[in-house]
């Protein structure tokens, strides 16, 4: 594995200058918050590592900076006019590898935004498609279905996905799990090329080892923010068993826990 640090960089011009603020944020499904009351600013350039237990809230945050979930207090304040600007990645088990599409066409789906679905794909579009494949290391398979793809292959397929939509903030969840450590490297190198260019990647990962090794800064999550700042400071054993006992005591139907009927204040 590289010994490579990510973040913060801030080398070219950025469109999202300003960064990321979360203000006193609150996310939930059905009334019932998984995330309470966040604060904190994103700076160009940063790579910052979400970590936490499971059921932290770490991809219920990823899918709220990615517009899919409304807050139910507080706000995001995406530093840009166009908050739509943003490049997600799930978790590889929810992408649907069932549709029969190749590898190529699946990567041009990045250039939707910029096209519209109706448009067709200029020869520029094509060349970056061409280049994106390149990049990832997948020469040669362009054509290849990708139900046919092993996980390490398809996370590749996905960055390159990422690289066509060309977005100055990039949201991975969980993109290193079940895949190779030459792959894991491999796309490593990209994030760290994404944040030389001045576009923040935040990043849900399991394995504390790899932030520690890899990212400079890390949000430790379980529900409310345990600690967030340089990764050595918060990946701390006093801060992680904080975090598992949060998690494990949390009880969803205590009263801190409720909303009420309004649903939706702090905006």
């Amino acid at each position: 594995m590289g010994q490579f640090l990510l973040g913060p960089y801030l080398t070219h011009p950025n469109k999202n200058r300003r960064g990321i603020e979360l203000i006193n944020l609150t996310l939930g499904y059905e009334r019932r918050p998984a995330v309470h009351h966040l604060s904190g600013t994103i700076a160009p350039g940063a790579a910052l590592a979400v970590c936490g237990p499971n059921g932290a809230g770490k991809s219920t945050l990823l899918k709220a900076l990615a517009g899919l979930l409304r807050p139910i207090g507080g706000r995001i304040d995406y530093g840009s006019p166009d908050p739509r600007a943003i490049a997600y990645l799930p978790q590889l088990i929810e992408i649907d590898r069932s549709f029969p599409i190749d590898v190529k066409d699946f990567i041009a789906l990045g250039a939707l935004r910029r096209i519209g679905l109706f448009g067709g794909l200029t020869a520029r579009e094509c060349d970056s498609v061409e280049q994106a494949i390149q990049r990832v290391g997948l020469s040669g398979l362009e054509h290849r279905p990708i139900a046919t793809l092993s996980g390490g292959q398809m996370q590749r397929v996905l960055f390159a996905r990422l690289i066509m939509q060309n977005e100055p903030v990039i949201l991975l969840d969980e993109p290193f799990g079940a895949i190779d450590e030459a792959t894991t490297e491999h796309l490593l190198n990209l994030i760290a090329h994404w944040c030389a260019e001045g576009r923040i990647v935040i990043t849900v990962l399991h394995d504390l080892e790899l932030a520690r090794r890899v990212f400079a800064q890390t949000l430790l999550l379980a529900r409310h923010c345990i600690a967030w700042g340089p990764t050595q400071e918060v990946l701390t054993k006093e801060n992680l068993q904080k975090a598992r006992a949060m998690s494990e005591a949390y009880d969803a139907d205590a009263r801190e826990c409720l909303l009420d009927a309004a649903g939706v204040h702090d905006h």
